[in-house]
């Protein structure tokens, strides 16, 4: 399943690498890529369990910047 976010309040471009690398470890994640210019992510994982992994990115974006929020577009 592919789905595209917006990251509201995504300020920093070393941020958004930090949240895309951190994020592209976590378990049924098969890419993602954030554009910090556009502060849009595109998120592709399993479909099994995507609501897990969905809060697993939730929890990885706010582990680098507390401010950020993950918002389906």
């Amino acid at each position: 399943m592919k789905k595209n976010f917006i990251l509201e309040e995504l300020d920093c471009a070393n941020c958004a690498a930090k949240m895309e690398e951190s994020i592209k470890k976590i378990i049924g994640v098969r890419d993602c890529s954030i554009t910090f210019m556009t502060k849009k992510m595109t998120l592709e994982a399993d479909d099994d369990g995507f609501d897990r992994i969905l809060k697993d990115v939730k929890k990885a974006v706010n582990k680098v910047d507390p401010e950020v929020e993950v918002i389906p577009s």
